[in-house]
């Protein structure tokens, strides 16, 4: 198995993981905050497949590309929607007439786009200047293989997060 396979592999085993916390629950359940932050799961899934097609946006069209497509543009390191206020906890909520059905339909067509993506691409090594940020080192770069280090770990963390409002939500754990 080459580099190309091992990424798309390790993004897949976190996405898993991430959706195996919404199994068997009402898109009541999915929408329900059950700690004191604004992460309900819905709202998790909304926001990981809103990061991950912004980033391959990234990857082939750099940080103006990023602005397209999904209503956001900033956040944590170019994954959210803004920089504050009611946009941006909005996007960890499922809004009225979204389901999770629909969320999750929505991140497995963006996974499908994104894995087709990084078996396509030319070059790994090939990168952008990210987008100006307080995150972010002034001048910085990235290249397509560190786009897809970072959808790992954000992928990662936040099914840690989905994983910890699961067993506040029922007791189900997906994880441990």
């Amino acid at each position: 198995m080459g580099e190309r396979e091992d990424l798309v592999e390790t993004l897949d085993k976190h996405r898993g993981l991430l959706r195996r916390t919404v199994r068997d629950l009402t898109d009541e359940q999915a929408a329900r905050r059950t700690t004191a932050s604004e992460l309900c799961l819905g709202g998790l899934i909304k926001h990981v497949a809103a990061v991950e097609a912004r980033w391959a946006r990234f990857i082939t069209g750099g940080a103006e590309a990023m602005r397209g497509g999904d209503g956001g543009s900033g956040g944590d390191g170019g994954s959210g929607g803004g920089s504050g206020g009611d946009g941006w906890a909005a996007q960890f909520r499922m809004a009225d007439g979204e389901t999770l059905a629909g969320l999750l339909a929505g991140y497995e067509a963006v996974a499908r786009g994104t894995d087709e993506l990084v078996r396509s691409l030319p070059d790994l090594d090939h990168g952008h200047p990210l987008p100006p940020a307080p995150w972010f080192e002034p001048g910085a770069s990235w290249s397509a293989r560190r786009v897809l280090l970072h959808l790992i770990a954000e992928t990662a963390q936040h099914a840690g997060h989905a994983d910890i409002i699961r067993e506040a939500l029922d007791g189900a754990k997906s994880m441990g």
